[in-house]
């Protein structure tokens, strides 16, 4: 008996699917297994600092000054009148209500509770400031590039001019401004801006000062991707049909010079987080009780021999976020850069 063959239907009635080039990404970004790990951590982050009164037995202001400066795991009593304190009082958690998870610092402050409460300042930071840059960045670099001529001249020679101010310098000396501001008391609009920045924790000016010239960067990087393709075909199309400025800028040139600028801002998060950090270090910072992961090392590095978790909680907290945020950033450079795909 002759062998059944099986005849398959031609190839050019079922085409195959192809992959837009965002598919083609995130496989890559898929691929990258330490990429992957930092990006869940970012989230696990997130997912802490909103629900951090679920996850931690105390406020970050509650002190307890029977028990200063306690080693991790450090059961204590606990008496009626501070229970209520406890965010874990009346669940199976309660329990946790009287040990000091990570230990407690010079003011019988819970010590896990202040870490993960500092999370949201941390984070706060690394959005705001990185929004604010992004969005000013995008905004100049656009309109130097695309403009050209002597606009683009006068323009680039600003950001040459910020770019000889010291960064670091700047930010310190517009902190000291905005404090001693809050400090001796002011009206008007001033007057609203440190009201708010009370209310907030002092973050407000903070951010204020990160993203007075951290867009600096941003502009340029921005103006060179303009500069790059408002000469490519598509454009020079997009002139021809009579499309107007505006819609070129932001229906052409945006949706393709977007994606080289979000991942250099990513990779730019982590200079924020520690610039808040140093700047929370020398008291330049947040306005306590608020907690920065840089006040708090600064409150335990002078007694770092006979309590070192009062530097290691948060210096750990503070270098795992870093380090996660420059996996992310790193593994979204490779994946959407062709040149860099399989190395």
């Amino acid at each position: 008996m002759a062998e059944e063959r099986k005849v398959e239907p031609p190839a050019e009635l079922f085409p195959r699917k192809g992959r837009s080039p965002l598919q083609d990404a995130l496989r890559e970004f898929r691929r990258n297994k330490v990429a992957v790990g930092g990006t869940a951590f970012v989230l696990l982050v997130v997912v802490m600092a909103i629900i951090a009164p679920l996850i931690t037995p105390y406020d970050f202001r509650t002190t307890n000054t029977n028990y200063t400066r306690t080693k991790p795991l450090t059961p204590y009593i606990v008496t009626t009148d501070h229970l209520p304190n406890c965010h874990w009082a009346g669940t199976p958690l309660e329990m946790g209500c009287t040990v000091f998870l990570a230990g407690s610092d010079a003011l019988g402050r819970d010590l896990w509770s202040r870490t993960v409460y500092g999370t949201r300042v941390s984070l706060s930071v690394a959005v705001v400031a990185a929004s604010v840059s992004l969005i000013i960045g995008i905004i100049y670099g656009t309109i130097s590039g695309y403009a050209g001529g002597r606009v683009d001249n006068l323009m680039m020679r600003i950001v040459d001019f910020l770019y000889a101010v010291p960064v670091l310098v700047m930010v310190i000396l517009m902190q000291v401004y905005f404090k001693a501001l809050a400090r001796q008391g002011a009206t008007g609009f001033m007057g609203l801006l440190i009201r708010w920045n009370k209310a907030m924790g002092g973050m407000l000016f903070l951010f204020i000062a990160l993203g007075a010239l951290n867009w600096i960067g941003m502009a340029r990087l921005a103006r060179g991707q303009v500069l790059s393709y408002k000469q490519k075909e598509f454009i020079e199309a997009a002139r021809a049909i009579g499309a107007s400025n505006v819609r070129i800028i932001f229906r052409h040139l945006l949706p393709n010079v977007i994606g080289p600028l979000l991942i250099a801002e990513s990779l730019a998060i982590p200079g924020y987080i520690f610039t808040e950090a140093a700047l929370s270090f020398i008291g330049l910072g947040v306005d306590p009780p608020t907690p920065s992961w840089g006040a708090m090392i600064n409150e335990g590095y002078q007694g770092i021999r006979s309590n070192p978790h009062l530097v290691l909680v948060p210096g750990t907290a503070l270098t795992l976020l870093t380090l996660a945020f420059n996996f992310m950033g790193d593994g979204l450079r490779d994946a959407f850069d062709p040149r860099l795909r399989g190395r």
